[in-house]
């Protein structure tokens, strides 16, 4: 069984926003291995923090001179500035119940059986901010609705596209491609119109 490094949702009004990328993780010290960059194949480096479970996968199965597909929560202020946060590491040989021949591993052929591919996000939140000079979109997340300290728990992401301003504070599912340290827009899906309305 072929694990999906993005599960499916849940439920209809989950919100989350979760990618995977390719590429080599270099800590910025050997004592704080925990903190440092993401360089992807075109040589990108995005300021990275691997989270504490993703952390004994990093130091019992990680070879820092290779490339991994890493599972990652997305952050950012602005469009030009991306931050990570690892949460797993997408390798269906080494750390999944997968046959193990190397020899015909392609990654990005496994993943496009999963309708995924590198640099891909799924975000999905409520629209809070549409700029439509700059192109950019805001949609804010709370991960866990559920969770009693909701303060530290939502966030916003900055991305570039464009919806029409009539879609402010809809529930909406994205597509997103990363570029560099900026997230743009493929596609997207109303989930539920308007929410103010209804709390």
């Amino acid at each position: 069984m072929l694990k999906n490094p993005i599960p499916k949702v849940t439920n209809q009004l989950q919100q989350r926003a979760i990618g995977i990328i390719n590429g080599k993780f270099t800590p910025h010290n050997s004592e704080q291995i925990n903190r440092g960059f993401l360089i992807d194949n075109n040589g990108e480096k995005i300021e990275t923090v691997i989270l504490g479970k993703a952390l004994p996968l990093l130091k019992k199965h990680i070879d820092l001179n290779k490339n991994y597909y890493w599972i990652v929560y997305p952050k950012n202020k602005n469009t030009q500035n991306l931050h990570l946060q690892v949460a797993g590491i997408w390798d269906p040989y080494q750390l999944n119940d997968f046959p193990n021949d190397s020899s015909k591993t392609n990654f990005s052929k496994l993943l496009e059986e999963l309708d995924l591919k590198d640099n891909y996000f799924s975000v999905r939140g409520e629209l809070v901010f549409v700029n439509t000079q700059k192109k950019e979109i805001v949609i804010k997340i709370c991960p866990s609705l559920n969770s009693k300290n909701l303060k530290n728990k939502n966030f916003k992401l900055v991305i570039k596209g464009e919806l029409s301003l009539e879609l402010l504070h809809s529930f909406i599912s994205l597509d997103i491609n990363r570029d560099g340290n900026s997230l743009h827009l493929i596609k997207y899906e109303v989930i539920e119109n308007n929410l103010s309305k209804n709390n």
